[in-house]
C-alpha cells in the first residue's frame, strides 16, 4: 500500500475467518478475497485502487456510492481463481488516537459484530493468528462472538440502514455454522417488510448463496421463521397445510418441497457408505455434470435444489378431487413451470438458470413413469424422456430421486426405494451412455429431408416431419444404423399408412 496512503487496515471476512482458525492457523483462509479499509475518500480512494491495480495487473471497478473501489486481477493461469480487493475509505487521514478513533468508528456503522473487526496491514502475518491476534481492533465485541459462535448486529438499525443485511444475517450464520443471536433474530424479522426496499438482484445473490450451501432445508427453516422466505418466493407460503394423498406422501407439499431440497443435496454427493444414497447414480461423469456454474455464478447442483424447492409450487391451484373421491394435482407440473419463470424473471435471474428450473418442473414426473410395471423402461420411452427433457434430462433424474425420497420420508420402504433407484440409474447408463454429455447432442441423421422427398418423390410437408421423427427415434434406439435401413423403414411406414406391402423407390 503507498505510504502516502496512511494506515490501511485488513477487515473483513479473511481477519474473521482467520481468528476462527486457530492458534495454531488451522484452515487457512481464502486469499482470493480482500477487504481493506484505507482513511481516504472519494478520488483518493479511485486513485489508490487504479495505482494497486497498475501493481497487480488488475482492473478497477468503482462503486462511489458505497465508498469502495474494487480491483480485480485475474489469475495468470486458467486454473487460478480470480482475486478480488475491495479498498473502502473512511473520513480518516488523522495519526495515532485520532485515526485509531476513526476505524473504530467505521468499524461499528458495519452489520455484525464477527464482521465488525480491524487489524493494521502491517501487523498482518501468514499463519497462526498469535502472531498477530494482540493487534486487532475489537470495538464492538467481535472475537467473543466468534467463540461463542453467534451472529450478532453490531446495533439495533443495522437493517433499517441496509435492509440487505435481513438474508445477509442468515446467509453468514448457515456458512459459518453459527446461531443467529436471539435478539438479532428478533430485530431481522421486526424488519422483514424492509426486504421490498432490496434490489432483485441482490434478494437472488443472497438466496442462492443460501441455497447453495450444504443444510440449505435449515437455512430454508430460518429464513421462513424470520418472515424472509415468503416475501422471496410468496407462492411457497401458499403451499403450507395443502394435504397430498397418505398412499404416496408422508409430508404436506410445504414440508415435502423443503425435505425435497435435503435430498436433492443428499443424491447428488455420493454417499459410498449409506444404505439409502448410495443406491442413487452417481459417477464421475454426473458429479462433473453438476460441478460447473450453470448461471447467475451458481453450479447446477444448487440450480437443481432451487428446482426442488419449486417443484410443486402450482399444488394448491391444481388441487381437485376426482370423481373416484382422489385427491389429484392435474397439471401442476405445466401450470408449476410457468410460475417459476414468472417468479424468478422478477427475481432476475439469467434466462438459462430459468429454462433450467422451469424444465425439470415441467418434467419432474416424467421419470416415474417410463416404468409402469416392474419391467425396466424400453429403450425407445428412455430415448422419448430424453429427447423431450433435453437439457434438464439428467437433472430431472436427479430431481425424481430426490422427490420419491421426500414422499416416502421416514416411512421409506427399503426394496421399492432400492427398485425405483435401480430404473432411474438404468435410464440414465442408458440414455447417456459413458458421457452424460451425450444426452444433449444429437448425431448427424442417417436419412435427411431431402433424401425422402427424393428417394419417395414426396412433396414437402407434414408427411415428411412425420417421417423424420420416426427414424430420428429408431435412429436412436438403434433399430437402424445405415442409411438403407432407414430408408427401408420410411417405406415401411408409407406402406402401412397406405395400406399397402412396403416397397422401396430405386
Amino acid at each position: 500500500m503507498p505510504a502516502e496512503t496512511g494506515r490501511a487496515y485488513l477487515v473483513g471476512g479473511l481477519l474473521r475467518d482467520a481468528l476462527r482458525a486457530g492458534p495454531a492457523g488451522n484452515a487457512p483462509p481464502s486469499f482470493h478475497d480482500l477487504d481493506i479499509a484505507v482513511p481516504v475518500l472519494g478520488e483518493q480512494l479511485a486513485d489508490l485502487g487504479q495505482e494497486l491495480a497498475r501493481q497487480f495487473g488488475g482492473t478497477v471497478v468503482p462503486c462511489p456510492a458505497r465508498n469502495v473501489a474494487r480491483v480485480v486481477i485475474k489469475g495468470s493461469e486458467p486454473e487460478q481463481p480470480t482475486a478480488m480487493i475491495d479498498l473502502a475509505g473512511f473520513f480518516g487521514g488523522f495519526a495515532g488516537d485520532a485515526e485509531l478513533f476513526a476505524i473504530k468508528d467505521d468499524l461499528e456503522r458495519r452489520d455484525f459484530t464477527v464482521n465488525a473487526l480491524a487489524l493494521p496491514l502491517a501487523e498482518w502475518r501468514p499463519g497462526p493468528a498469535a502472531a498477530w491476534a494482540d493487534g486487532v481492533i475489537d470495538p464492538c465485541g467481535g472475537r467473543a462472538d466468534l467463540a461463542q459462535k453467534r451472529i450478532r448486529a453490531v446495533h439495533p438499525e443495522v437493517f433499517r440502514y441496509d435492509p440487505g443485511r435481513l438474508l445477509r444475517g442468515v446467509r453468514l450464520a448457515g456458512q459459518l455454522q453459527f446461531r443467529l443471536e436471539p435478539e438479532t433474530a428478533r430485530q431481522i424479522r421486526a424488519n422483514a417488510p424492509l426486504l421490498a426496499r432490496v434490489s432483485p438482484e441482490r434478494v437472488r445473490d443472497e438466496f442462492l448463496r443460501i441455497l447453495a450451501a450444504d443444510g440449505a432445508r435449515g437455512q430454508l427453516e430460518v429464513l421462513d421463521r424470520l418472515d424472509l422466505l415468503g416475501r422471496i418466493l410468496p407462492e411457497l407460503a401458499l403451499t403450507k397445510g395443502v394435504e397430498q394423498p397418505r398412499s404416496y406422501h408422508y409430508w404436506d407439499v410445504w414440508n415435502h418441497l423443503l425435505h425435497t431440497v435435503e435430498y436433492a443435496e443428499m443424491v447428488t454427493r455420493g454417499h459410498q457408505h449409506s444404505a439409502v444414497y448410495s443406491l442413487s447414480p452417481w459417477t464421475a461423469e454426473t458429479a462433473a455434470h453438476f460441478a460447473p456454474e450453470a448461471g447467475d455464478g451458481h453450479t447446477r447442483r444448487t440450480i437443481l435444489k432451487l428446482a426442488a424447492l419449486l417443484h410443486d409450487i402450482a399444488k394448491p391451484q391444481t388441487k381437485q378431487i376426482d370423481d373416484a373421491g382422489r385427491l389429484r394435482f392435474f397439471g401442476h407440473s405445466e401450470l408449476g413451470a410457468e410460475m417459476a419463470q414468472e417468479r424468478l424473471t422478477q427475481l432476475r435471474l439469467s434466462s438459462r438458470s430459468i429454462a433450467l428450473v422451469s424444465g425439470m418442473i415441467e418434467h419432474h414426473l416424467r421419470p416415474a413413469q417410463l416404468r409402469p410395471g416392474n419391467e425396466m423402461p424400453s429403450r425407445r420411452a428412455i430415448y422419448r424422456y430424453f429427447r423431450d427433457a433435453g437439457a434438464v434430462a439428467i437433472d430431472t433424474i436427479y430431481l425424481a430421486l430426490a422427490d420419491y425420497l421426500a414422499a416416502r420420508g421416514p416411512e421409506l420402504a427399503a426394496d421399492a426405494w432400492a427398485g425405483y433407484a435401480a430404473m432411474l440409474t438404468y435410464v440414465l447408463q442408458t440414455g447417456t451412455g459413458p458421457n452424460p454429455d451425450a444426452a444433449a447432442a444429437r448425431p448427424p441423421r442417417l436419412v435427411n429431408g431431402n433424401d425422402l422427398m427424393k428417394h419417395f418423390d414426396l412433396p414437402p410437408g407434414p408427411q415428411i416431419g412425420s417421417l423424420l421423427a420416426e427414424l430420428d427415434e429408431a435412429q436412436g434406439v438403434g433399430e437402424i444404423t445405415t442409411k438403407a435401413e432407414g430408408l427401408e423403414r420410411a417405406a415401411a411406414v408409407l406402406a402401412a399408412d397406405q395400406g399397402q406391402p412396403a416397397t422401396t423407390v430405386s
